[in-house]
């Protein structure tokens, strides 16, 4: 596999048309974007490459507007917010291909910035005219006969094989922007080559849906903690009473499978030793507190219990590296939420204290970081959902690999 190509070796870049892959699809109401977050990660490459005195032309899909225009999905409103963060005009072209692109394009001088109108208002940009789901190459010839160089700057829709986020970089020198860098260097450093111990902390709700990560992570972490509804569907497999919780219990030949996989790779699996159990979920129900050997038929598991948290603090302490996807309870109602918040507590005082290398991802383990109040003390957190579930499964990401040196 070869190393990435990086944005600092694209060469000289004055008076160069470059086209960059940027995640800008924001959450919007009325009309206005409501979160600047992704606008504001792809700033540093556009002003990167603005110093340089490139022609910069952003390339956005927005919703899923299924192949055709559709008003209510224009990036128009993008453009103006971005406007407002750079204090500076972003032009904007109501196609991006085709004759109204091609004149916008023509009329920029370096050091500005255009942006494209959404890609997916086009078919070939999710799919060929045979109906495979994957980018249409002249639609990707077309996007790139607009540009000299392709900068792909948006991690979080590189596990798509889209015209705009791969097929293109067939037709363009290609090169990883600042963002994409950032992301890919922090997730190297917690499963390529990181500093052991690692420990992971897995948890939501289904296993069959993260099969593939647990099958993965047992072979490359020294601990691995299963919690939320997902430790349920082990307890079973176990043998352990799970009472009304939820739990996929036909997952449980499953479930013994990653079990004795962990064993043999000589991965230290971890389930809740206690667990916290109500007879209704709803905020501020009665809960006790229990061994995971004593839930009562008419009872859910919604949270781990504090001698599980006492364990689960131990590892971490001895760990060099974290890597964390999914909550470890019910954590959007308290007093379910407790397990999560006190490790996530726990996990960015050591962090801070102790050097530890924490990456977490995914959109419900941001959400509880945020409600932890430490979100910013991890080391890194990736807010791509798909993409970083798919690199932690040991996945090939067609954007990514598209922008690596061949060998």
């Amino acid at each position: 596999m070869g190393g990435l190509r990086r944005i600092e070796n694209a060469g000289d870049l004055k008076g160069k048309r470059v086209l960059v892959r940027v995640d800008f699809n924001v959450p919007m109401q009325d009309g206005a974007v409501t979160d600047a977050t992704r606008l504001k990660a792809a700033l540093p490459t556009i002003e990167h490459l603005r110093g340089k005195g490139a022609k910069v032309i952003l390339l956005a899909h927005f919703g899923r507007p299924k192949g055709k225009p559709n008003p209510g999905e224009s990036l128009k409103p993008v453009a103006a917010a971005l406007s407002v963060l750079m204090q500076d005009e972003v032009k904007f072209a109501p196609d991006c291909v085709g004759p109204v692109a091609e004149r916008a394009v023509a009329a920029l001088n370096g050091g500005q910035v255009l942006l494209l109108e959404n890609t997916r208002f086009h078919p070939g940009e999710e799919k060929t005219p045979e109906g495979e789901k994957k980018g249409d190459e002249r639609y990707a010839q077309a996007l790139a006969a607009l540009g000299d160089i392709y900068i792909n700057d948006a991690f979080s829709a590189a596990h798509r094989e889209h015209a705009s986020t791969a097929v293109i970089a067939r037709f363009l020198p290609a090169y990883a922007g600042l963002a994409m860098q950032r992301e890919l260097d922090h997730l190297a450093l917690s499963l390529e080559h990181p500093k052991r111990p690692v420990i992971a902390l897995v948890g939501g709700a289904k296993v069959s849906t993260k099969i593939d990560l647990l099958q993965n992570l047992v072979r490359k972490v020294d601990r691995l903690f299963i919690g939320g509804a997902m430790a349920n569907t082990f307890l079973h497999a176990q043998g352990k009473p799970v009472g009304a919780s939820l739990c996929e219990k036909e997952m449980a030949g499953t479930a013994k499978a990653i079990l004795a996989a962990a064993k043999a790779a000589g991965c230290d699996l971890m389930l809740p030793s206690d667990v916290v159990t109500a007879k209704e979920f709803k905020a501020g129900a009665d809960s006790r507190v229990v061994s995971a050997d004593e839930v009562s038929d008419d009872e859910m598991i919604l949270d781990c219990g504090p001698e599980t948290v006492d364990a689960l603090c131990d590892a971490i302490e001895l760990s060099h590296t974290l890597i964390w996807n999914g909550p470890l309870g019910a954590f959007e109602i308290a007093p379910f939420d407790t397990a999560t918040m006190e490790i996530a507590r726990f996990v960015a005082d050591q962090v801070q204290e102790n050097g530890l290398v924490a990456v977490a991802g995914g959109g419900d383990t941001v959400a509880a970081l945020n409600q932890a109040g430490v979100a910013d003390m991890m080391s890194f957190v990736s807010t791509a959902g798909g993409a970083f579930l798919e690199w932690m499964e040991g996945k090939a990401l067609p954007g990514v690999e598209a922008l690596r040196e061949t060998d």
